[in-house]
């Protein structure tokens, strides 16, 4: 599907200024929603699937961002335990993962997103997991938790750089997904997002809309397949299949997969 759209632009300070705010506003209400039926005992899988894509798409159709997925997904309903590790150079990169990716998927979360009022909240109400490094015996049983969440059908989404790269380069991965990917036998999903490091580049408040964004999936990685070898070749595996998807060359583009701004 494509749609008929503007040219790419810088937003001026007030379109910046109204987009935080909306963004904020957004995802309060499906915060407050999220908190409202965990309470009476109504909130289900399936419907905060629904609200994470809602709000990306939400978030998204703010932007105008023109997203595109390339690439074959796997089936992540075929029983086996699956992470997506992506690169990360926007706010907006776990928005696109969202919406462009299928299943039940939740952001591995640092815990002290889990502190910040409300959202917080709805987040642990939403099966969002944290690995707790710092206390050996939290560790273990968010490790444990994690996996059972896996088996249960949902697809964690974590982006081993840590944080976002300034120029949409790959920079040096951290270990802890990996050693999460190899404790769990995880299946690996490298995905790289091109250009979207344009929407809303790191540590500032550019904003440029109606950006292309393509988002490139690869073949699967078994982590299984690297348990003699290690986390550093598994770690060395991925960073060679995401390198390679940031290129021009993996997935030329005549045919997307779907184009859209995001689901009505």
């Amino acid at each position: 599907m494509h749609n008929r759209q503007s040219a790419p632009r810088k937003a001026g300070p007030l379109r910046v200024a109204l987009v935080g705010l909306a963004t904020v506003l957004i995802t309060l209400g499906y915060s407050v929603r999220v908190l409202v039926l965990g309470a009476i005992g109504r909130l289900r899988r399936a419907k905060v699937d629904g609200f994470t894509r809602d709000w990306s798409g939400s978030l998204l159709r703010l932007t105008g961002a023109r997203l595109s997925r390339h690439g074959e997904v796997p089936d992540f309903g075929d029983g086996r335990r699956y992470m997506i590790l992506c690169t990360h150079s926007s706010f907006y990169d776990i928005p696109a993962i969202f919406v462009t990716m299928p299943g039940s998927i939740r952001m591995l979360a640092k815990r002290e997103l889990f502190a910040v009022p409300v959202w917080g909240a709805a987040m642990r109400a939403a099966e969002f997991p944290s690995i707790d490094r710092h206390n050996r015996h939290q560790a273990m049983a968010d490790l444990a938790r994690a996996r059972q969440m896996m088996e249960s059908g949902i697809v964690l989404w974590a982006a081993p750089e840590g944080t976002r790269s300034r120029d949409g380069r790959l920079q040096p991965f951290k270990k802890g997904c990996f050693r999460l990917a190899q404790q769990t036998d995880a299946i690996i999903v490298p995905v790289a997002i091109r250009g979207i490091q344009q929407l809303l580049p790191a540590g500032g408040l550019k904003l440029n809309l109606g950006m292309p964004v393509e988002v490139h999936v690869g073949a699967p990685i078994d982590s299984t397949d690297f348990t003699e070898r290690g986390v550093d070749a598994l770690m060395s595996e991925v960073r060679g299949r995401m390198l390679e998807l940031l290129e021009p060359s993996a997935h030329p583009v005549p045919a997307p997969v779907r184009e859209e701004q995001a689901p009505a």
